[in-house]
């Protein structure tokens, strides 16, 4: 470097506006080390500034110890929402407790906020919210005075479940279940589509009430079970009322079951008298005889029965119990 612009640098300097906080160098050494490069100080920090004392504000008491004794509790937790223990003023506990203490209290305790709870769902709450909903409700039908009139008007029963308990998630399996039921006489079915209808849905019919029981799980939704079983239902129905080709070409020997309609005791019968069983005296109940004892198997009622539409049907004395013994005891001598 030359001296000139030693020179030039030192005048340059000479005109920046002195700092002692930025330059090293005091006010009383700028004419001794004139034309000397000072050096920029950063790190000279002040130490005669006070420090701000941190004022910690007054904390309010929890609401729970101001709330008054009548106060309305609908307004204080008018819905669902997660546990506050500042709002509810109980003692509630809940948590796994040391050996000798009592389990955890209300303020940081993260089960209790795990958990869904039912703070909102108070008596005064749910009389209010009804009283609400009355606007909107209709009274009841006098039409329906009992279940079997409401029976015959609404036939279609759905049994659904709700569980509610502390786990991992609010939603149990067991709550996709849906359950329908219905009798079969409300689906007024001939004698075809019936018997169809109980082949296809096997062992879910009872007899004895005359009820179909549905039951579907395979989805893993309410709604989704619940749409499935209406999808069956109405499958079975316009499968059983629906004819095939090859069913039309079934003769007596292909049924499953004693049809009298086209079985030969019909003719037979019809043949004798000359006229359609409808019209012949006792041809009802003579059917309906001959029906039974084929399909139900024989047994006391079903030979007795019989026995008797037989003797309407000729114009015979009906068989009484003296009559019974005698022939017992007449066929007992011969035999003898």
């Amino acid at each position: 470097m030359s001296v000139i612009t030693r020179v030039f640098d030192a005048k340059l300097m000479r005109n920046i506006p002195r700092c002692s906080t930025y330059y090293s160098t005091k006010p009383g050494e700028e004419e001794e080390k004139e034309g000397e490069f000072r050096v920029l100080n950063l790190r000279n920090l002040r130490t005669n500034i006070p420090r701000r004392k941190f004022v910690k504000p007054d904390v309010l008491p929890p609401r729970s110890e101001q709330m008054k004794v009548d106060q309305d509790w609908g307004s204080v937790w008018p819905g669902p929402r997660t546990f506050h223990p500042a709002v509810v003023p109980l003692p509630i506990r809940q948590g796994y407790p040391k050996r000798g203490e009592a389990p955890p209290d209300k303020f940081g305790n993260a089960e209790l906020m795990k958990i869904p709870n039912f703070l909102h769902l108070t008596p005064p709450v749910i009389a209010r919210q009804c009283e609400a909903l009355k606007k909107f409700c209709t009274p009841w039908p006098k039409e329906l005075k009992n279940d079997k009139i409401c029976e015959k008007y609404f036939p279609l029963e759905v049994t659904s479940s709700m569980y509610c308990h502390s786990s991992v998630t609010i939603r149990d399996p067991m709550a996709r279940i849906i359950t329908v039921k219905f009798s079969l006489s409300a689906l007024k079915l001939d004698a075809h589509a019936k018997d169809k209808f109980l082949r296809l849905v096997g062992d879910r019919y009872d007899e004895e009430t005359d009820k179909v029981t549905i039951v579907t799980d395979r989805c893993p939704m309410q709604k989704q079970n619940y749409d499935y079983a209406m999808y069956l239902i109405t499958a079975l129905y316009h499968e059983s009322n629906n004819v095939e080709t090859w069913e039309k070409l079934k003769s007596e020997a292909d049924m499953e079951y004693y049809d009298w309609q086209k079985n030969a005791s019909k003719k037979s019968l019809e043949t004798l008298f000359g006229k359609p069983y409808e019209e012949i005296q006792h041809g009802k109940e003579y059917a309906g005889a001959v029906d039974k004892y084929m399909n139900e198997g024989e047994s006391e009622y079903t030979i007795n029965n019989y026995g008797e539409a037989v003797r309407s049907l000729l114009g015979l004395p009906q068989r009484t119990a003296e009559n019974a013994t005698v022939q017992a005891e007449d066929v007992t001598n011969k035999v003898k």
